[in-house]
């Protein structure tokens, strides 16, 4: 048997339903001193190496995000090469 329910509510309330921490004031705080580091660069190569620092990962991640795009973009071109 397979049923399906919609729920009309803010991402606030589905998070308070299912029990999950409101993590917004550490996303605000997050945004802040990335704006603020950002300010403070002064080209584009700096403001890269700030943001691979602040990455999860640090620049593994932004190097694996590079190179997925980097696939998604070959796959796409490939496929509209073959129409």
């Amino acid at each position: 048997m397979k049923f399906t329910v919609n729920c009309d509510c803010t991402p606030e309330e589905a998070r308070s339903f299912l029990g999950l921490p409101d993590l917004s004031p550490v996303h605000d705080k997050y945004v802040q001193t990335m704006l603020s580091t950002m300010d403070g660069a002064g080209s584009l190569e700096q403001m890269g190496k700030m943001l691979g620092a602040f990455a999860p990962m640090g620049d593994a991640s932004m190097k694996l995000f590079s190179q997925m795009m980097d696939i998604g973009l070959s796959g796409a071109k490939g496929a509209s090469g073959k129409s």
